[in-house]
């Protein structure tokens, strides 16, 4: 299918994502050239309330989609360019249109700068769209022009057609994974707060970690099989409702604690195709949004979980998202900033799967360690090409490029693939100190939070410099938030403040 106008373009944008974006900066890139461009890659970030960020913004946006498509070879040759944000309140839509329209323009150099031309730039506001590159001869009304009713279009139904769905809003997806911020969520604190007295002096204890970590997988399985059990409802809200009502607030606090050690964690994610996979994605989900108040830092276990079992079985959308929010909830997670990497340049999950297998039967031998309440068949490898538009038979009904491609007059050029990853692992501005291997027995330094609390002591701060002291490692991934859920439960100031 063609798209030739502005308005078929700015039709497109969800169909390209996969969910309609809410306060949202995109850039799509488009690939080969000859008056014709195919949708390549897609990156999108929040549009910042600081507009003194907004350059800052626009360089990463560009750079990341431009060399992320180098990096497989095919460099973008144009850029198109959407904002989407909707009006304040009595803000109109023009008058967000106007107020971004700076933003428009530096995202417009940055590409520009690194020869990649944005041949087009949309605001999306109250139903309406606007041309930042109309050249203002009376062709566009200033008002902007109407979207229409989401799923009429001829695009909408060519996509129907091909299998491409639209998930609702950015938000409708993000809330399965956000804390609770109602009253239960002073509730569950007290319950983290209660199970922190009694498992983070054994889970820092090598004697009784094992222990520790026996009891947390048992007692996962134990609410997987209940998740399992359990009568379906219909729609995303109700049935994370039904969820959070079959999860104890103890059950939840013991777990969140549990998985805080690499070594259960890494066991958790071996619940990521079959029958278990399902029902694990469920409690990793109900347990992220356990993680409230001071505990939220606790949130990237149970996340980068949820992110890897929507991976490993074909959802690379809510895989993105979850891992994006457990790097959130600790920039320095090394098991997320790996996944998320890994997701973002289209590798095939099966390669980690496969470990995870073999970690699983040499543990128990002549045997995969299926948990006997499931169903133990295993799903296919999810495709590579589902996120990048690669051409193979799995995805070719699934991919935004199997299905439309792009024609915007003279201007139009090709370009690459790409979604922005996490950050450089070899970051010159993240030092890491060596951990000592699980088998010392020596006590090891934690990992700082990201707002520089202490982690063998109460009042450490964060070094002047913003260098980090020390990440996943080999050790213990946890055992910084381990450490400051103790300081919390010993009521130590300095450690309250290190948090904040």
């Amino acid at each position: 299918m063609t798209l030739r106008t502005p308005a078929e373009l700015a039709d497109a944008l969800p169909y390209l994502l996969g969910y309609r974006p809410e306060d949202s900066i995109v850039l799509v890139a488009l690939h080969d050239g000859e008056r014709r461009g195919r949708f390549g890659g897609r990156a999108r970030l929040g549009i910042p309330a600081n507009t003194d960020d907004w350059p800052s913004v626009a360089e990463q946006l560009a750079q990341g989609l431009v060399k992320g498509s180098e990096r497989r070879g095919a460099r973008p040759e144009s850029m198109v360019a959407y904002l989407c944000q909707e009006p304040a309140r009595g803000e109109s839509g023009r008058e967000v249109m106007e107020r971004l329209r700076a933003l428009a323009q530096l995202l417009r150099t940055a590409c520009g700068r690194l020869d990649v031309p944005v041949i087009e730039a949309l605001c999306i506001s109250d139903g309406r769209f606007w041309s930042y590159c109309c050249p203002g001869q009376g062709c566009c009304s200033p008002d902007g022009e109407s979207m229409g009713l989401p799923g009429t279009s001829v695009l909408a139904a060519a996509a129907t057609y091909a299998g491409l769905q639209v998930r609702g809003s950015l938000r409708e997806l993000t809330a399965r994974l956000i804390p609770w911020e109602t009253g239960a969520a002073l509730d569950q604190e007290v319950a983290l707060d209660t199970a922190s007295v009694a498992l983070v002096p054994r889970i820092l204890d090598d004697e009784n970690r094992a222990a520790v970590a026996e009891e947390t997988l048992g007692l996962a399985k134990q609410v997987m099989v209940r998740f399992a059990d359990a009568p379906p409802v219909s729609g995303t809200r109700p049935a994370d409702l039904r969820d959070d009502g079959l999860l104890e607030y103890g059950e939840a606090a013991t777990l969140i604690l549990g998985l805080q050690d690499r070594t259960t964690r890494d066991r958790a994610a071996e619940w990521m195709e079959g029958g278990e996979a399902a029902p694990a994605l469920r409690l990793w989900r109900a347990l992220a949004r356990r993680c409230v108040g001071s505990y939220r830092e606790h949130a990237a276990a149970p996340l980068t979980l949820a992110g890897w079992v929507a991976w490993s079985t074909g959802d690379e959308l809510e895989a993105r998202e979850a891992l994006a929010m457990a790097l959130g909830a600790d920039p320095d997670y090394l098991f997320a900033r790996l996944l998320h990497q890994a997701c973002n340049e289209g590798l095939d999950p099966e390669s980690v799967r496969r470990c995870l297998r073999g970690e699983r039967s040499g543990r128990v031998p002549g045997t995969t360690e299926q948990a006997g309440d499931f169903d133990a068949a295993p799903i296919p490898a999810a495709d590579p090409g589902l996120a990048f538009g690669l051409s193979s038979p799995t995805s070719r009904a699934q991919s935004p490029d199997s299905v439309v491609s792009v024609a915007v007059g003279s201007d139009a050029d090709g370009s690459g693939a790409s979604v922005v990853a996490a950050p450089p692992l070899g970051s010159a501005s993240r030092r890491r100190r060596r951990v000592r291997s699980a088998g010392s027995g020596q006590a090891r330094p934690g990992r700082r939070s990201p707002g520089g609390s202490g982690t063998g002591s109460a009042g450490r701060r964060r070094p002047a410099d913003g260098a980090t002291p020390v990440g996943e490692g080999s050790g213990r991934a946890g055992e910084g938030a381990i450490r400051r859920s103790r300081t919390r439960r010993e009521g130590g100031q300095n450690g309250a403040e290190g948090d904040s």
